[in-house]
C-alpha cells in the first residue's frame, strides 16, 4: 500500500469513529439516560439522516467536484469532532442529543465520500483493492468506540465520545497536509449541478448502486443491533457482561479483514463475483441465524464473526464498480448521491429491526434479508459484464 493510500485510509479509520459512538457506550446510555432501544435506534437513524441530507447537498450541489476533496474532508472532520463532543451536554435533553448527532452525520457526508475520491485521485488503478482498504478503515473505525469502551472499562463514558472527536481531529490534519492526487480532472467551479442523476442512465452503475442500496439495508440494522445480540448472547451463555464491548468489537472490526481479503480476490476475479460472494455468504447467515441463535456459545460466535465479516465486505466493490462505469467529470457528485440513498435504506431498516426486536427476537434477522435478495437479483448485469476485470 502506497504513502498516500496509507494516508487516506489512517484518515478515514480515526474520521469514521464519530460514526457509532452511542452505539459504543450503548449500555451506560441506557442506565445513565434511561435509554430504551427504541431510542437507541433513533440516536443511530439520526445519524443516519444527517449523512443522508448531507451527501444529497454534496452531490445535488455539485461540490464534490467543485472544490478540493481535501479541503471539504478537513472541514467536515474538525465540525463533525465538535458536534460529535457536543453530544455529551445532551443528558436530559434526548431532542439535543439527536439534533447533535444529525449535524455529525452531516459532517460525515464530507468524510466518507470525499475519502472515496481522494483514493481514486491517487490510486486510479485497481479500485477494488485500494476501496477495500478504504471501506476496512472506516469498518475499524465503525468498531473504535467498543473497543474503546472496552479499555475505558470503570471510566465515564464520556471519555469514549472525546476520544472519538480527537481522533476525528487527527484526520483532518493528515488529509491537509496530504491534499489531492492527479488522476482525476481538475476541480471547477464550472461543473454543472445536478449532474448526479446522469450516471444513473448508465445500466451497470445502476445496477451497482441497486446492490448497494440492498447492502447498506442489512449492513447498518446489523451493526445497530449487534450490541445487543451479544449482550443477549452473553446472558443466554451465563457469561460475563464484561466482555460484551470487546466481543461486540472484535464481531465489527473483523470487517476489516474481511474488506481487505474481498479486495485481493477482486484483483482476481473482478469487483462483481467478489461482492456476489460476500452478499451470498452474509444473506445466508439471515436466513439462517434465527435457527442457531440459541446454540452453543462457540457456535454463535463463530456465526457472528462470519456475518461480521462479510457483510462489509462487499461494499468496496460495489463503489469500485460504481467508480468504473461513471463519468469522473462528476464522480463525486455520483458517489455522494450513491451513499445518500444507500442510507435512506438504513433508516428503514435500523427503525424497522430496533422497533420489532422485542416482539419476535431472532427473527429480525429475516427483516435484513430483503437486502441481500435484491443486491443478488441486481448483481446479475454485473456477472456477466464486470468493468473492473
Amino acid at each position: 500500500m502506497n504513502s498516500p493510500l496509507s494516508i487516506i485510509v489512517i484518515a478515514q479509520l480515526l474520521g469514521t469513529s464519530l460514526w457509532f459512538t452511542p452505539n459504543g457506550v450503548a449500555s451506560a446510555l441506557i442506565v445513565d439516560w434511561a435509554l430504551s432501544l427504541d431510542q437507541l435506534g433513533y440516536l443511530t437513524s439520526a445519524v443516519q439522516f444527517g449523512f443522508i441530507i448531507g451527501t444529497l447537498f454534496v452531490a445535488f450541489s455539485g461540490l464534490a467536484d467543485r472544490y478540493r476533496a481535501s479541503r471539504i474532508f478537513t472541514i467536515s472532520a474538525v465540525l463533525g469532532a465538535v458536534f460529535n463532543a457536543l453530544f455529551i451536554v445532551s443528558e436530559g435533553s434526548f431532542a439535543s442529543a439527536l439534533l447533535w448527532r444529525f449535524l455529525t452525520g452531516i459532517c460525515l457526508a464530507g468524510i466518507y465520500p470525499l475519502g472515496m475520491k481522494l483514493v481514486v485521485s491517487w490510486v486510479p488503478n485497481k479500485t477494488g483493492h485500494a476501496l477495500a482498504w478504504l471501506v476496512g478503515m472506516l469498518t475499524l473505525g465503525t468498531s473504535l468506540p467498543h473497543g474503546m469502551r472496552g479499555m475505558s472499562s470503570g471510566f465515564d463514558w464520556q471519555w469514549v465520545v472525546l476520544g472519538a472527536s480527537l481522533l476525528a481531529l487527527f484526520s483532518a490534519v493528515m488529509i491537509y497536509r496530504l491534499g489531492e492526487g492527479q488522476h482525476l480532472p481538475a476541480s471547477s467551479a464550472l461543473v454543472m449541478k445536478g449532474k448526479a442523476l446522469a450516471a444513473f442512465k448508465v445500466p451497470e452503475f445502476r445496477a451497482a448502486a441497486l446492490a448497494y442500496f440492498g447492502h447498506c439495508w442489512e449492513l447498518y440494522a446489523f451493526w445497530t443491533l449487534l450490541p445487543v445480540i451479544v449482550l443477549a448472547t452473553l446472558e443466554q451463555a451465563s457469561f460475563s457482561l464484561y466482555y460484551a464491548p470487546w466481543v461486540s468489537f472484535i464481531i465489527v472490526a473483523i470487517g476489516m479483514p474481511g474488506c481487505l481479503i474481498a479486495g485481493l480476490l477482486s484483483r482476481e476475479w473482478g469487483s462483481a463475483k467478489t461482492a456476489y460472494l460476500m452478499l451470498f455468504i452474509s444473506g445466508l447467515i439471515c436466513f439462517i441465524w434465527p435457527f442457531f441463535a440459541e446454540s452453543s456459545l462457540i457456535i454463535v460466535l463463530i456465526l457472528l464473526l462470519v456475518w461480521g465479516a462479510t457483510v462489509i465486505a462487499d461494499s468496496a466493490q460495489y463503489s469500485a464498480l460504481a467508480a468504473a462505469t461513471c463519468p469522473k467529470e462528476y464522480l463525486g457528485s455520483a458517489l455522494s448521491l450513491m451513499n445518500s440513498i444507500g442510507f435512506l435504506m438504513t433508516i428503514f431498516s435500523i427503525s424497522l429491526t430496533t422497533m420489532l426486536y422485542s416482539y419476535i427476537g431472532n427473527y429480525v434477522a429475516w427483516l435484513m434479508l430483503p437486502g441481500p435478495l435484491v443486491g443478488l437479483w441486481s448483481m446479475r448485469l454485473l456477472l456477466s459484464s464486470d468493468p473492473t476485470k
